[in-house]
């Protein structure tokens, strides 16, 4: 048996990625994530010490690693997970944020909250039963919510006596089924067989699958592009709050004029030309404050004070890009929206989308298809229930500065909120 080794590296330290784990139910994400977070030695003894004896009162000889994310007590007692369970962890190399999404179809809802933030999925399947229609719903969601990097893992080879033949018809079903949404020409898809039971190629690498050669899944995790490094972002600021120090005493102060927000993407410099959407007004970048540092420049999800040479009308809700930028305020949308709350959706009804710092009043224009998720077939409606998914249109009172959601994911998400009770009732993503 040969120890994984994780070598330090301080320049990677604050490298962060989001990934989720999905599946089918009983696929076994809990009890990988619980592995996972074992074997890098990230668990408090106060947690394993009650996950243990939570473990005997079950009657198990060893320690249950699923329940370090079954949080709800509804969950460990079904033996299923029900909400989003979030964990944390660090290797050294680079720190993690995992997200453990339910795999029933009626918390399709849930998952797309998970999957909305993530950079990277994992995705179980049972060595025993191949891929099924929950693979595939999960694989589509994950499509759709713009996730590039996907690992299939064939977990529970322990259960097939670790054969290979077995791992490669899984491999080549999921293949031909990625190849047919046209997933498979969009994304980086790689593959692994593994036991999270016995902790089997996430961290250490034992000497049950010698025909493996690939990288473990830790390996693959700590290889990962981070966030907004693949490739060069526009620059989007959408103004949070416009900063005018009027009681200050300090003289120097009676005239500031500071635009502060968080950069969504891109960076910016002191001297670039910059728009400001929707009025179009134009002005030059004077200074970047960072609380009391004076930057010369900023990047992607930097939260930031921008001074602009010239005095411009501008206020909360407004979308500060770079000049030549190619964005234009639109009042209509079009979208695929998940359905996310118990009372439908009314065609009669005025909702609210907001999107970044900006709201607008809306109304449904048309809904084109809601998709099946099971068979991704598209079928005609004229209302949304929850956890539905449909691709649809909305009408805007007020002018809003998107992007496509595969072009960025900040600017080209939304929500929908009922405008009575001020409930999140959508999530959408911009086409």
């Amino acid at each position: 048996m040969s120890k994984a080794t994780v070598q330090h590296n301080d320049s990677n330290v604050d490298s962060l990625l989001r990934f989720m784990t999905c599946g089918s139910v009983d696929d076994g994400k809990s009890t990988l994530i619980g592995r996972l977070l074992f074997d890098t030695k990230t668990i408090l003894a106060d947690t394993l010490t009650q996950i243990s004896n939570t473990s005997k009162k079950r009657g198990m000889e060893a320690v249950d690693l699923s329940l370090l994310t079954d949080g709800l007590q509804a969950e460990r007692e079904q033996g299923i997970t029900i909400d989003v369970a979030y964990r944390y962890f660090s290797t050294g190399t680079r720190k993690y944020i995992i997200a453990d999404a339910p795999g029933h179809e009626q918390y399709t809802r849930n998952m797309v909250t998970a999957a909305s933030t993530a950079n990277l999925a994992i995705i179980l399947i049972d060595a025993r039963r191949g891929v099924l229609t929950q693979t595939r719903r999960h694989s589509y969601l994950a499509h759709l919510v713009g996730i590039q990097h996907i690992v299939v893992a064939v977990n529970k080879m322990d259960l097939v006596n670790y054969d290979q033949a077995t791992y490669d018809k899984i491999c080549a079903d999921y293949l031909a089924f990625a190849q047919e949404i046209g997933f498979a020409q969009a994304r980086d898809i790689k593959f692994i067989p593994l036991s999270a039971l016995a902790g089997d190629m996430l961290v250490d690498r034992l000497d049950n699958m010698p025909w493996y050669k690939g990288e473990t899944l830790l390996e693959i995790l700590e290889s990962a592009p981070a966030a907004h490094t693949e490739g060069d972002e526009e620059f989007r600021f959408p103004v949070q709050f416009v900063c005018r120090p009027h009681a200050s005493a300090d003289a120097d102060l009676h005239d500031f004029r500071g635009f502060m927000g968080r950069i969504e993407s891109g960076g910016i410099s002191v001297g670039d030309a910059v728009t400001v959407l929707p009025n179009g007004y134009q002005s030059k970048v004077k200074a970047i404050q960072l609380g009391d540092a004076q930057l010369q420049s900023a990047q992607t999800e930097q939260s930031i004070t921008l001074l602009l040479e010239d005095e411009i009308d501008t206020s909360r809700g407004d979308m500060i890009v770079k000049t030549g930028s190619a964005i234009q305020p639109v009042k209509q949308i079009e979208a695929f929206v998940c359905w996310l709350s118990e009372t439908p959706m009314s065609l009669a009804r005025t909702y609210v989308i907001r999107h970044t710092t900006r709201e607008s009043k809306a109304k449904v224009g048309t809904i084109s298809y809601k998709v099946d998720v099971n068979t991704l077939e598209e079928q005609a409606t004229t209302d949304l229930k929850m956890n539905d998914i449909a691709r649809m249109t909305f009408k805007l009172a007020q002018p809003l500065m998107v992007d496509s959601y595969a072009t960025n994911r900040a600017t080209g998400a939304f929500i929908v909120i009922d405008e009575s009770s001020n409930n999140t009732v959508g999530a959408g993503m911009i086409i």
